[in-house]
């Protein structure tokens, strides 16, 4: 960023005149001009040492809010700026780059149309704070990977007295990922606008944007272990109590848990429901394998469209299902643990999920065939499947599990042909989430859906 010629258009144009006069003086004998020329070449050179002498940085404080930003959410960049001039200096420019997935918000989308810029001189303890003084800076246009602005002329500080000047703009995170704000430049000129001399402050913030959160709306009428805390506390369903509910067997459950009683009464083989306490608690299984997707996601954060819905509907989801009382593991479809389990009603633990997804890549292998015994002989909560690319076979693959669930859902970003009404012929609501779409409708008609039917 430095520059390559240090003069102004106008610091050119005096270098320029004095040696035009410089020449003229020697050819024509005019002294007078050689005076002027000596003027000029004074005037031009105490403007370089003002800026290049007695000017320096002292360094910069940069602070993002919030702290992690989402897809699509606005943030607050400021930039405290120390400065130390011994002569005043002239209007100049500020320019902060940013990495791609961050984008700069100009002025006039919203609040905050101008940069408030403070500049004040540092005082020695108990001297008190010097005066203050308002400066408006303006904008100048948008670029693709840097913001920038105009930065106020300085006052002179006699005694080496540091300036600070804060500079305030807003950021939209755009790619998921950690992502760089940096280095600073900050071209000033000197008060006559002769030569202008840019300080690059390197110092870096790390940023990270993790996938966007959807508000879903929740979970209603939905009785026993399906409504979460919010509906139900216990889930008295077992051998030996008065109210015992034999389903109907599904493939995986154990021989020795057969009713055979209620299996003669209804002609067809029934199990006995195991007894249990009825913690609410919920599983979202986040498929990563990267065949599912595109090797991009295996590459970095952001590149895949198809992961980032996916990942985009998982913390959703997972956000929904905390907010309505369920301890939610989210795992892989392996039964690996992708974050520690989240307690219901800990929204900050559902932050934390989102910032730990904002690395987030995909695994070379496939591990879907691995999930249907995690849920052999149990009996859980909700269960929500959330995949890439699905196939008639991975509908019959997960045909067992749908049986072990008080609530089945399974979203795929890339069904195939008539896998998702397959799905749903087993026992799964079953949705499509594909890059771009809404998942606020795939949730909501999933959710209040019969068992059967197919959300496209």
């Amino acid at each position: 960023m430095a520059r390559l010629w240090p003069l102004t258009i106008r610091g050119t144009g005096a270098l320029l005149l004095g040696l035009v006069c410089l020449i003229v003086a020697a050819d024509r004998g005019v002294v007078e001009l050689l005076y002027v020329a000596m003027l000029l070449f004074a005037v031009v050179g105490a403007a370089a040492a003002s800026l290049y002498a007695v000017r320096r940085a002292d360094g910069l404080a940069r602070t993002v809010e919030p702290d992690v930003l989402t897809v699509g959410q606005e943030g607050r960049v400021t930039v405290r700026v120390s400065l130390r001039a011994a002569v005043a200096s002239g209007q100049g420019t500020w320019r902060d780059s940013l990495s791609p997935g961050l984008t700069w918000c100009p002025p006039g989308d919203g609040p905050g149309e101008s940069v408030h810029a403070e500049a004040t001189a540092g005082r020695p303890a108990g001297f008190g704070r010097g005066a203050a003084t308002g400066l408006t800076a303006r904008w100048g246009t948008a670029g693709p990977s840097a913001a920038r602005g105009v930065f106020p002329a300085l006052a002179s500080g006699l005694r080496g007295e540091a300036h600070t000047v804060d500079v305030d703009y807003r950021i939209v995170g755009t790619r998921r990922g950690l992502h760089t704000l940096g280095p600073l430049a900050v071209s000033s000129t000197d008060p006559f606008g002769l030569v202008c001399r840019t300080h690059v402050l390197s110092e870096r913030t790390r940023v990270a944007v993790a996938p966007e959160v959807i508000d879903l709306p929740p979970l209603t009428d939905l009785p026993g272990e399906a409504g979460g805390s919010r509906h139900t506390s216990s889930n008295e369903l077992g051998q030996g109590t008065d109210n015992l509910i034999p389903r109907a067997y599904a493939p995986g459950d154990s021989m020795r848990r057969i009713h055979w009683r209620a299996s003669a009464h209804r002609d067809e083989l029934m199990v006995r429901q195991e007894e249990q306490e009825s913690t609410p608690a919920a599983t979202v299984v986040l498929d990563l394998a990267t065949g599912r997707f595109s090797p991009h996601a295996m590459r970095g954060a952001g590149l895949d469209d198809g992961f980032e819905s996916a990942l985009s509907a998982c913390v959703s989801i997972v956000a929904r299902l905390v907010r309505e009382g369920y301890t939610v593991a989210v795992t892989d479809s392996d039964g690996r643990a992708l974050a520690d389990p989240i307690e219901g009603g800990d929204l900050a633990a559902v932050e934390m999920l989102g910032t730990s997804f904002a690395t987030l890549v995909t695994r070379r292998d496939d591990h879907l065939a691995e999930l249907p015994p995690l849920f052999t002989g149990a009996m859980s909560g909700p269960l929500v499947v959330i995949v890439g690319r699905f196939d008639a076979e991975d509908a019959a693959t997960l045909a067992p599990v749908a049986h072990h669930s008080s609530l089945p859902l399974l979203f795929a970003v890339s069904p195939v042909d008539d896998a998702l009404p397959r799905a749903a012929a087993h026992g799964w609501r079953v949705a499509s989430i594909p890059p771009g779409a809404d998942l606020v409708p795939a949730w909501q008609q999933a959710v209040e859906r019969e068992v059967g039917h197919v959300v496209a």
